[in-house]
């Protein structure tokens, strides 16, 4: 365990392990405000928001309480009055931009109340975006152990509008469940590759382009060898980055899941 509360992994993710009892009356508003000392413009918000914006732009590693204050013009000790230690502000930095791709509580979402039974392929095909385009802006999110959350008001509403667009493919809940983080699990691991390789990029200063030309008399040699015949007869636009992996793996999840609603539709088996 790290001196801020959070536990980091093998793998490099980190998890926090701060006061969970805590976290969850900051995350629900029974903590906003110190219970004693003067009432500066310090509020929890802007706690959360300046380490959200250090996160994502030098990495979760670059959050620290000495840090953020240097941010927010105030002593390190100030912000211990509103929130314990890293590992706690970590669960109310997750749940906030988790937060950020749902619509308004009065708008409609996507494939929710209101809407037809066909509509859950819409919301599978939104959470998707949604999820991808968040963990762009946010990658620091791919370094989070997310196994168990503390669930705050963001990430129990996100995890309601994703239930109420999929409740038209007649699923058993554990099976809605399933769909959920079958989606969410594709999207995760498409957006770490993706960003894996912007990581390599900084850390060597070699581009993708400079990385492969490196490697290309070798893997010549390797293909006229024989040795590998099923490569090499492959076609030249095989691994061109052209090729849209997202939008062919999304299509393709959302068949196999047409085909499920499908089947248990004919056989009068839906929940």
């Amino acid at each position: 365990m790290a001196k801020d509360g959070t536990t980091s992994a093998t793998d490099g993710t980190v998890t926090g392990s701060g006061d969970t009892a805590r976290s969850l009356e900051l995350l629900w508003g029974g903590g906003e405000r110190p219970s004693r000392g003067p009432r500066p413009g310090l509020t929890l918000d802007r706690i959360v928001t300046a380490a959200v914006a250090v996160a994502d732009a030098e990495g979760l590693s670059a959050v620290s309480m000495r840090r953020l204050s240097t941010e927010l013009g105030t002593g390190t000790m100030s912000l211990y009055r509103y929130v314990p230690g890293k590992a706690e502000l970590l669960d109310l930095m997750l749940d906030r931009v988790l937060g950020e791709p749902l619509p308004a509580a009065t708008e409609e979402p996507a494939g929710g109340a209101g809407t037809g039974p066909g509509d859950w392929r819409a919301a599978i095909d939104a959470m998707a975006r949604s999820y991808l385009d968040n963990l762009r802006r946010h990658p620091w999110l791919l370094k989070i152990n997310q196994a168990r959350t503390v669930l705050g008001p963001s990430a129990l509403r996100g995890l309601e509008l994703a239930l109420g667009g999929l409740r038209g493919m007649g699923l058993r809940d554990p099976e809605l469940i399933g769909v959920i983080i079958t989606v969410n699990s594709f999207v995760e691991g498409l957006a770490r590759t993706r960003a894996d390789a912007a990581e390599a990029v900084r850390q060597t200063g070699l581009s993708d382009e400079e990385f492969w030309d490196r490697q290309r008399p070798y893997l010549e040699r390797a293909m006229l060898s024989g040795a590998y015949p099923m490569m090499a007869t492959m076609a030249e636009d095989t691994f061109s980055a052209d090729f849209d992996h997202f939008e062919f793996g999304l299509r393709r999840l959302i068949a196999g899941f047409e085909a499920l609603v499908r089947e248990r539709a004919e056989a009068g088996t839906t929940a």
